[in-house]
């Protein structure tokens, strides 16, 4: 796979999970640094500029949560996804409240984490969404949360305006169904993947001219869905 030129900051005082985050970025073209205690964590930070940090909470010399407060304050825009067996709320929330872009409880699951990563680095990467957007014969104000098909109105509940929009964000790219669950639904909801489908055939049902042969809204098979303008 083509090297890319964005570094992931693994910050994990466990080999063998630094070895499974290792390969896993690896495997899908990152840069890989790796630290294995907190003030090591927050000098390659700071040395490195990565597009993104996973950092556990528990560690040697500097805890995770003292770690993310030096990161976020050194640069504030960068995406830390904190990687903890502990699953306190309080904890979760306090860790919010200091930048962290995410907390993901072990066990994980290596996609879904994949999924999280990406997507917080694509979000901070792309400018304001547009508020209204048209394609084929439809016209979806997304402020206002109104949608119209040759010319007449289609209610559209708030979760298919949420998945919508985050399909037209991303045209033309195929999209897998556990990064529409990551980004659309949140992981906390326990939704499935066939939640997806039949959250896809509704909207399908409602903006395409023919359902069963969508123009806009098409399936990929085996990979997932892509939004075609």
């Amino acid at each position: 796979m083509k090297e890319n030129r964005e570094t992931i900051l693994v910050v994990e005082d466990d080999p063998r999970m630094q070895k499974v985050l290792q390969r896993l970025f690896h495997e899908h073209g990152y840069r890989v640094e790796v630290a294995a205690d907190g003030q090591s964590g927050v000098d390659l930070f700071r040395s490195c500029g990565p597009a993104a940090v996973v950092l556990d909470l528990i560690l040697p010399e500097l805890s995770g949560r003292e770690a993310c407060r030096q990161m976020m304050e050194s640069a504030p825009g960068t995406p830390v996804l904190i990687l903890s067996a502990v699953s306190e709320v309080v904890d979760k929330v306090l860790l919010l409240e200091l930048g962290a872009e995410d907390y993901i409880t072990k066990p994980f699951s290596p996609r879904e984490l994949l999924a999280r990563v990406q997507a917080s680095i694509r979000r901070r990467r792309k400018p304001a969404p547009a508020t209204k957007y048209k394609f084929g014969n439809c016209e979806i104000d997304f402020l206002r949360m109104t949608a119209w098909r040759d010319g007449q109105s289609v209610t559209l509940t708030a979760h298919e305006f949420k998945l919508l929009r985050f399909l037209t964000e991303n045209p033309e790219r195929i999209l897998c169904r556990d990064e529409l669950l990551s980004n659309v639904w949140g992981y906390n909801s326990y939704p499935t993947t066939r939640t997806v489908d039949n959250q896809i055939l509704k909207l399908r049902q409602k903006l395409e001219a023919d359902p069963a042969n969508p123009r806009h809204l098409q399936t990929i098979y085996g990979a997932g869905y892509k939004f075609a303008p």
